[in-house]
């Protein structure tokens, strides 16, 4: 089985907020759509729980820029300070704050700064922020940590087993692609549990079926993770 020859070949969706699936994150993702200028986000959680799919859904549609922990600390800053063109930014996002260097928290600490100065004037921006821990319980600067809690947080919970199964049979359907319960439990116990790759692996599953004449059943699944030359085309 070839999963990363799969996934190149049959790409992830891109991350919206129509097909992010709430779970039990429904207040989440309505603070997410609803997000003024002026506002700060703070949405963090275990890995798998959807944030880093959240933020970028979030910045999909607005001009925005995104920042990670590989954005240069000097292009961070040039935000913070406004030396950037930060009028063209609706919205700024913070990625993984966890894994930021001590230069880059302290960029983002001037970038908190700048939106609380900027909120209530025309120049004001949306600032995400994504961590994997409570606001008090990051491993960073303390003027930074209590700056991730100065207006909306929200902690992010995993999709069940039975949130997924419905997800996935919910997204099957839509493509016209009904699958059993046999193929999903196989695909959730066998494959994976990243909701965004058993999207993808229902992508190509209706390429496959289709392109074999026949229903998805687990063998068929099975033949196309082992099928060498449908991964390759």
């Amino acid at each position: 089985m070839s999963r990363q020859l799969l996934l190149e070949i049959v790409p992830t969706q891109s991350p919206s907020l129509d097909n992010t699936v709430v779970g039990a994150n429904a207040a989440a993702l309505e603070a997410a759509r609803t997000l003024s200028p002026g506002r700060a986000l703070y949405l963090w959680g275990p890995p798998g729980c959807g944030r880093s799919h959240l933020l970028r859904a979030m910045i999909k549609d607005k001009k925005a820029r995104l920042i990670d922990i590989a954005t240069a600390p000097e292009e961070m800053m040039a935000l913070a300070t406004l030396s950037a063109d930060l009028n063209r930014a609706e919205t700024i996002a913070v990625d993984d704050i966890q894994e930021m260097t001590a230069q880059q928290q302290a960029a983002v600490f001037a970038l908190y700064n700048r939106w609380r100065e900027l909120a209530a004037t025309d120049q004001a921006f949306r600032l995400v922020v994504t961590g994997d821990r409570a606001p008090m319980m990051m491993s960073l600067r303390e003027d930074l940590r209590t700056r991730l809690g100065w207006d909306l947080v929200f902690r992010l919970e995993p999709l069940s087993d039975a949130e997924k199964f419905e997800a996935l049979s919910a997204y099957a359907l839509n493509r016209g692609l009904p699958l059993s319960e046999d193929v999903l439990d196989w695909m959730l116990t066998h494959y994976t549990r990243d909701i965004r790759q058993l999207f993808a692996l229902v992508d190509a599953l209706d390429r496959y079926s289709l392109s074999k004449h026949r229903n998805v059943t687990v063998p068929l699944v099975r033949q196309m993770l082992t099928d060498r030359e449908f991964l390759q085309s």
